[in-house]
């Protein structure tokens, strides 16, 4: 049962009706202020993450090969790409009520809120994790931040951001299913890299929220596919070499 997915896709549904609702009631100040505390948040829960990491080699070396990758054949453009096509419905389904945004900013925005709850590398490894060991904490935990997240940009936006639920589920669904069968060919040692590889893509999540540095995130996503791997492979050929 995808008990995080469920909490998750109900706090972006919640938090954009009420955003919705409350409008322009929330000042700019209160706005940028509380997205640092998410910031802190997601780095925090990164930190978390990586602590117990197995293999730190095996790890690095996923996070650089990954990035390198995803880098290379242009993947966070190419998400891009997909939420301006996701957003074409969304629009038709809940046209923009709000007068205070141009049709530019307001699809430019909602791109941004759609690959923000979609493609992040929090839901992604969040999904993984709860569909491979059962464990939500990291869905749970990121439903607070887009609980308010998606309320925010729901002030701006509207009640559209709600609609966005429907594609996050459908996404972070499939990839709880493909972990089930990624699972039985996983160690405990594999899936501590694992977390800690994810926990690496929060923690550059967070340094992007606080606008410190804009770290890559979506082009860091094939971390996430290479780092178990890559960690099998640090275990059964380079180890026993060293």
């Amino acid at each position: 049962m995808p008990i995080g997915i469920i909490i998750n896709v109900s706090s972006v549904i919640l938090g954009g009706i009420i955003g919705g609702f409350l409008g322009d009631k929330l000042t700019e100040r209160f706005k940028t202020e509380i997205n640092m505390i998410f910031g802190a948040c997601s780095m925090a829960m990164g930190i978390f993450a990586i602590a117990p990491m197995k293999y730190m080699p095996a790890v690095i070396f996923a996070v650089v090969l990954g990035t390198g990758i995803g880098l290379a054949i242009h993947l966070g453009d190419l998400i891009n790409k997909g939420a301006l096509l996701m957003q074409r419905p969304i629009v038709k389904l809940i046209p923009n009520e709000k007068m205070n945004l141009t049709q530019d900013e307001f699809v430019s925005t909602l791109v941004t809120v759609i690959v923000l709850f979609c493609a992040s590398g929090t839901g992604i490894y969040g999904s993984l994790d709860s569909g491979m060991t059962g464990d939500s904490s990291v869905l749970i935990a990121k439903s607070i931040l887009d609980f308010f997240t998606a309320a925010i940009f729901a002030c701006n936006l509207g009640y559209v951001v709600s609609v966005i639920a429907i594609p996050q589920f459908i996404i972070f669904y499939a990839l709880f299913l493909m972990a089930k069968f990624i699972f039985p060919l996983t160690t405990p040692d594999m899936i501590l890299d694992f977390k800690a590889c994810g926990g690496i893509l929060m923690l550059a999540t967070g340094f992007r929220m606080i606008k410190v540095k804009m770290f890559p995130t979506a082009d860091m996503i094939p971390a996430m596919v290479l780092i178990m791997p890559l960690s099998w492979v640090w275990v059964n050929w380079i180890l026993p070499l060293l």
